[in-house]
């Protein structure tokens, strides 16, 4: 029953990272990247990078809910699916904040 409870808390974090994002606080942030930040670009990272932890947090969700299928039924099956699926949706999730990072502070560093 744990393996459905961890990913659960992990996916209600995100979401709520990602809601805090995109109304435009981008104080989860790393200070690097607030700082060098023009006043009028605060809102747009804040959708795409909010956006992006959202995606990270649902991925997060699935795994729990197929994690949760496997230990009801013993079905392998699950296990994979909801692998793919926490995988997939990192990296999906990662490379939109990544790519907002970038193209809104002109680099990672």
């Amino acid at each position: 029953m744990e393996a459905f409870i961890i990913p659960l808390i992990v996916s209600i974090v995100f979401a709520v990272i990602g809601v805090l994002n995109l109304k435009g606080n981008i104080s989860m942030l790393h200070s690097y990247h607030r700082h060098r930040e023009a006043a009028e670009d605060v809102k747009p990272l804040g959708k795409r990078v909010g956006t992006g932890m959202l995606i990270c947090g649902g991925a997060c969700f699935f795994y729990g809910i197929f994690s949760l299928a496997y230990d009801l039924t013993k079905q392998p099956a699950f296990i994979g699916i909801g692998v793919a699926i926490l995988l997939v949706g990192l990296a999906v999730g990662l490379f939109i904040q990544l790519k907002a990072i970038v193209k809104y502070n002109k680099g990672l560093f």
